[in-house]
């Protein structure tokens, strides 16, 4: 097992730039996951430590060692793609060892390590399948046991789950973490489901545009989000944005509607902010209390109420924990939890911390 260390990492595409001076440190044995949207460079990064991209600028070390230089096979790396890369002509138990018999392993070798990694990923009755005899599941778990079976220092995965169902998604996003668990190898992980990242990770390093705009634990970035990018990419359904001004230690917002400043923010008399509240931070408020809110739609999904509404002509989901009946059309009044509310700058979106 080994640490990885990215160092000031910077990647060109012609004139483009793609990687702007990453830096993260991955501890050994951590399972650390990069998210981001769509094109913010995180699969690049991955494919830059696996030695499948160049690197334009900045170091990557694997363990003691640079190996910006090296290639792919001396890195001691094993990688599960998106498309699993199976060979379709191949059984099951000889996809699993086909890199020890490049590597020109002893064949009492190969059959333990299959055979362990089989037994670890529940294979055992599928090694004389074929791919096409398998599901998608059961495909995912065959290119996680190629990777186990050589034995590498580091484990990358390249969106492993994004072709399978969301039922089966669930499981095998449990199936890798209780593999990390049992294994403890450095893992990093590529996903655009934040979800996957908040259940999967040890450590979270949140991306846009080739830049990291914050790491941390999964509790770390939902509690105190750096920004108002971390703040929205993070948490399902995302949370609500209200743009104001603080006057007279207040938020007023574009309806003349006010809000108690949150009891983590500080900002000055005058500023133009933005009030964040997580809907699940959300409550029914009675009488006079709270500010008016116009119900837009309903969506009951068993355990919750998901309530959209419509403050100061701008959309805010509640998520409530009883059953609500609201029509749409009918006016509620809402009450975020100040305690658990951020202020966010206006024109830099930057958390305004107390």
């Amino acid at each position: 097992m080994a640490s990885v260390s990215i160092d000031g990492v910077h990647k060109y595409f012609g004139q483009t730039h793609i990687i702007k001076g990453v830096s993260v440190e991955i501890e050994d044995g951590e399972f650390c996951v990069l998210v981001g949207p769509s094109g913010c460079g995180k699969s690049t990064l991955l494919r830059m430590i696996a030695g499948l991209e160049q690197i334009s600028g900045g170091d990557i070390r694997i363990g003691n060692q640079i190996v910006n230089k090296m290639p792919p096979k001396e890195r001691d790396i094993a990688m599960v793609f998106q498309n699993y890369a199976l060979y379709p002509h191949m059984t099951v138990r000889d996809n699993m060892a086909f890199s020890l018999m490049l590597a020109k392993q002893p064949a009492a070798v190969i059959e333990e390590r299959v055979r362990k990694a089989a037994g670890i990923l529940g294979l055992n009755e599928l090694l004389e399948r074929y791919p096409r005899q398998l599901s998608g599941g059961q495909r995912q778990r065959v290119a996680m046991g190629r990777a186990i079976v050589r034995d590498s220092q580091v484990f990358l995965f390249d969106e492993p789950l994004s072709n399978l169902d969301a039922k089966l998604r669930v499981a095998m996003r449990t199936e890798i973490k209780e593999l990390h668990q049992r294994l403890r190898t450095t893992s990093i992980y590529v996903t655009h489901d934040q979800i996957e990242a908040m259940t999967m990770a040890d450590k979270i390093v949140v991306m846009r545009d080739g830049v990291v705009e914050q790491i941390g634990s999964p509790l770390e970035l939902y509690d105190h989000p750096a920004n108002q990018f971390v703040a929205g990419f993070i948490g399902s359904p995302s949370m609500n944005f209200l743009p104001g001004r603080i006057q007279q230690g207040q938020v007023v917002l574009a309806s003349g509607d006010r809000l108690p400043v949150p009891t983590t923010s500080r900002a000055q008399e005058g500023q133009e902010v933005i009030f964040g509240t997580r809907p699940e931070h959300i409550e029914i408020a009675h009488g006079q209390e709270g500010i008016p809110a116009s119900v837009v739609v309903v969506e009951p999904t068993g355990p919750d109420t998901h309530v959209f509404t419509k403050i100061a002509n701008v959309e805010v989901t509640s998520v409530f924990r009883e059953r609500h009946a609201f029509r749409p059309g009918e006016n509620i009044r809402l009450r975020p939890d100040v305690n658990r509310a951020h202020l966010f700058d206006a024109s830099t979106g930057q958390r305004l911390a107390a």
